[in-house]
Parts: C-alpha cells; sequence; structure tokens
C-alpha cells in the first residue's frame, strides 16, 4: 500500500464508496484517487462487465491497454479473442453468455474473473500515485478469491469488504500475497457438516509455476455494529486494518433492523436508536474507522473527525457524477427530480435475493415501477446472487429467489420467499447501460440504487447544468478549493 499524506498510516481521510456493478468504475476511481482519496472499484460482476464492454467494441481501447499489461497473458489474449467485436454488436444481438459460478467453477471462468480484476484496477491505478481500493460483498463467495487475486496482482492497495461477516478475507488476503493455496468456507443452505463445501484457489494453477510475491492490501470491514466491529477486530483469520461504519441511509444493500421487524407507512423496515452503532466501542477497538451514510456535507466530515473517525466514505454523490458508470441519462433523470425536490427511494426490505433491505431509486422506466416490474420475465442467466443448498442427496445446487418462480420451488424453494423480488444481477447491468438484450428494441429494464442523500444532489448542481464532477464534490466535501487533494 502506497502511504498518501494525512492520517498516521497513511489512510486517506475520504473514501470513495464501491457501489453496485460498474457504478464505480474504474473512471470514477481514477479521478478520486488522483486527487488524493481512496478511488474503490467496485469488484461485483466483474466477469460480466469486462466481456460486455469487449462486446460493444471496446471504442477507446481501455480494456484491450489493459489486457495487454496483464501478467496472465495467454488468459488475456484468449478473453480478448472470444469477446471482443471490433464493431460491437449487431443490432438486436444479445451479449454472448459466461458461464455460471458455482462451487468447481470452470476454469476458463475463474481465469475470466482473474483477468476482469487485474483490467478494473490497473486501470484504476494508473497515471497517478495515489490509491486505490476494490469493494466485494460477501454475500457473492464464490468469485471472491479469484476476485482478490486479479486485483492483489494490479497491486490494489485496500480490499473493502460488508454485506455479511467477512471474517475469512484477512487470511486469505495474507495468502494470496505470498503465493500460497486459500480457502473460503462456503455458506450452504440446509448444509451438513459431513457436506461442508469450501472453495479452493490455488495461485499456481493460473500463473504457470510463476508465483510473485504480492503486496498484501490493506482490508477494510464494513460494519453496522460494535458487535460486528468487534467481531472482526478480535476473531477475523488476520489483520483488519480499519472499518467502515456504515449505517442505514447508506445505498444499496442496509443491514436490517435489530428486533422484530417493523414496516412503516411506505412498507420500509423502520430503524431505531439501537440500530445506530456505538461509537464509543469502535474507538475502543483501536482501529482506524470511516463513518458511511448520509456524510456528504462539510459538517459531517468535521463531526466524523471529532467523534475520533478518520474520516468518511461517500457513496451516492459520487454515483451520479460524470466519471461514474451509471448511463448519462439516469443520471441526468434523477439530479433533475432532485433539482426539483422530487427525487425519492424506498428502502425496500423484498427487493434483493439476499433478503437485505435494498435502496430503490423511485425512477420511471425502472422495475422501481410496478407496472414494469410485473411485465419483465424472470430469468437468471448472470447468478450472481445464486445462493448453494444441499439436495436431499448431499449434492449441491443453486438457486434465486429473483429467478422464475417455478424453478426456484422445484428447488426446493419457498414460493413466498420470491413475492417481490428483483433481479439486481440484471438490473444493475442495465443502469451502466451493460443491460442484456431481449429482443430488437428491448433491453433488460433497469434498477438504480442510491442512498438517502439522493434528494440533495442538486446542491453539487451549477449553472443551470444537469451535470457535476468528482472535483465538485470534494470541493463541497473540504470548504476550502485548496484543499482538493489534501488527505488531513
Amino acid at each position: 500500500m502506497r502511504p498518501i499524506a494525512g492520517e498516521p498510516g497513511g489512510h486517506p481521510v475520504i473514501i470513495q464508496g464501491g457501489m453496485g456493478v460498474g457504478v464505480s468504475d474504474w473512471r470514477l476511481a481514477r479521478a478520486v484517487a488522483s486527487r488524493g482519496h481512496l478511488g474503490v472499484v467496485s469488484g461485483t460482476a466483474l466477469a460480466s462487465v469486462l466481456v460486455r464492454r469487449l462486446q460493444d467494441g471496446d471504442k477507446d481501447g481501455d480494456i484491450r491497454h489493459a489486457l495487454a499489461r496483464c501478467p496472465l497473458r495467454d488468459a488475456a489474449r484468449a478473453i480478448e479473442a472470444r469477446y471482443f467485436l471490433p464493431d460491437g454488436r449487431a443490432a438486436g444481438q444479445p451479449y454472448r453468455a459466461t458461464p455460471l459460478y458455482s462451487v468447481s467453477s470452470p476454469r476458463d471462468l475463474v481465469t475470466l474473473t482473474i483477468v476482469a480484476n487485474f483490467v478494473e484496477v490497473w486501470l484504476a491505478k494508473e497515471g497517478h500515485a495515489g490509491v486505490v481500493g476494490l469493494n466485494l460483498l460477501e454475500k457473492i463467495q464464490l468469485p471472491t478469491l479469484a476476485s482478490l487475486y486479479g486485483a492483489m496482482l494490479a497491486e490494489v492497495d485496500y480490499v473493502l469488504m460488508g454485506a455479511g461477516i467477512p471474517r475469512a478475507i484477512p487470511g486469505a488476503l495474507d495468502q494470496l500475497a505470498a503465493g500460497q493455496r486459500a480457502e473460503l468456507r462456503i455458506a450452504v443452505e440446509g448444509g451438513t457438516p459431513e457436506h461442508e463445501q469450501r472453495l479452493v484457489f490455488d495461485p499456481a494453477d493460473y500463473t504457470g509455476g510463476a508465483l510473485p510475491v504480492l503486496p498484501r492490501p490493506a482490508f477494510l470491514a464494513i460494519v453496522s455494529s460494535s458487535a460486528l466491529a468487534t467481531t472482526m477486530a478480535r476473531k477475523a483469520s488476520g489483520r483488519v486494518d480499519g472499518l467502515v461504519v456504515e449505517g442505514a441511509t447508506a445505498g444499496g444493500h442496509n443491514a436490517p433492523p435489530r428486533g422484530a421487524p417493523q414496516l412503516n407507512a411506505r412498507g420500509e423496515p423502520v430503524y431505531g436508536p439501537r440500530d445506530d452503532a456505538d461509537l464509543n466501542a469502535i474507538r475502543a477497538l483501536g482501529l482506524p474507522f470511516w463513518l458511511a451514510g448520509s456524510y456528504a456535507q462539510p459538517g459531517q466530515l468535521r463531526a466524523a473527525r471529532v467523534c475520533g473517525a478518520t474520516g468518511v466514505q461517500i457513496g451516492t454523490a459520487f454515483a451520479f457524477c460524470a466519471e461514474s458508470g451509471l448511463r448519462p441519462e439516469v443520471k441526468a433523470a434523477v439530479l433533475r427530480r432532485s433539482a426539483a425536490g422530487t427525487a425519492d427511494l424506498r428502502t425496500d426490505p423484498r427487493a434483493s435475493p439476499t433478503g437485505m433491505p435494498f435502496k430503490v431509486v423511485d425512477l420511471p422506466g425502472t422495475v422501481a415501477e410496478p407496472a414494469v416490474y410485473e411485465r419483465r420475465v424472470r430469468n437468471c442467466d448472470l447468478g450472481y446472487l445464486r445462493q448453494p443448498y444441499q439436495k436431499p442427496d448431499g449434492s449441491i445446487g443453486y438457486r434465486c429467489p429473483a429467478e422464475p418462480v417455478e424453478d426456484f420451488v422445484r428447488k426446493g424453494g419457498d414460493a413466498a420467499d420470491a413475492a417481490g423480488r428483483k433481479c439486481l444481477c440484471n438490473g444493475l447491468m442495465s443502469a451502466i447501460g451493460l443491460g442484456q438484450t431481449l429482443a430488437p428494441g428491448e433491453v433488460e429494464p433497469a434498477i438504480v440504487t442510491a442512498g438517502d442523500d439522493v434528494r440533495d444532489l442538486w446542491r453539487f448542481l451549477r449553472g443551470g447544468k444537469f451535470t457535476y464532477t468528482v472535483e465538485d464534490v470534494l470541493h463541497h466535501m473540504l470548504g476550502d478549493p485548496d484543499m482538493v487533494g489534501a488527505a488531513g
């Protein structure tokens, strides 16, 4: 990890959140990192993102530029030969599919995952001396080890992980950095001890025997409570370098409220004082920590520092800036609504197949509209949120509450659990302009997620324009334009 000026140990004050599928892409992360803060790329579904970018023609040549720098030379060349279309896809042509992950994923898929994560991190780090992180979800386990290794080949500086309890990740980083085999225990619904499933990744299987000693990135656990923070600090498999303490107003997945579930008049989970993290207890752990969830205001940064935090993580404000991966028309529509005072979102307790509450922006033409949701034909062709389950014969199957209901029930799922579930995989891909073509002129509908700050994005708009930049966000956060790029 290359330190930058600021806190003892070189940690940045502002972290750009790792949002969605491709929202926190390499362009956004590079823009933030080159200004002295922590730019973060989302590692979710990067294998699919990479091959769809290639099939759309890689117009600026950035992906092929990074592929040419990948140390897995034969694999990178094979991926380019397989997926790159110089003129892009023909009108109405769907994207070529990739295999779905499993406990024993095909070798080509594992290699693709390594290369895709290398490409995203390498591009984010190119051309500056700042620091770049990779964000992963504990809920998506099957690509994790290959994703980490690919990012580490590109010398990623930080790994951030939440949406679960990622106790095993620090130790896996230690093993991968040393070129050693790493393992993760896979959560299997209905699994029994005698059928425990472990994901095994050996770098030697993919490097041709040449095992570089890699820099071990700093690991930041994303937590919502002091209890989880304490678990990570004291019981993780290796060194935890810091904590991101995320509140219920943050975008994407939220931790469910404590206690018996209660819904408000809008059908949203009700959060109360019990759900506020005990910052005194977290500070007592002695680890650097950052606060996340509606902190995109100068006063909030100052307040966080007074509480003992190293700084803050900002997601939504960066998600809708010009450099993010969201489709320009999506950003413009949300920003117009924010300026008009009509931007809204809902913390949907049913949307995510994971069962965790998920924030959905109210935007016409997306699956937030009941008519669009009902019209969409369920399909599970990406499968990142499929859950492994144990079949009666002891073998492993895979199911998702957002897949076709009849398929989910046939695999032992409860039809009631499928009600209201939304395909985040396809919806989030569509939000970044990589939605699957269903028929000529018809593309998978998007789903857009954000934090509560989406209502206040108008603060960044100037001169009647419905666009703003990373630099605008940093100016706003730091107060003094001369401080942009400073880490303290």
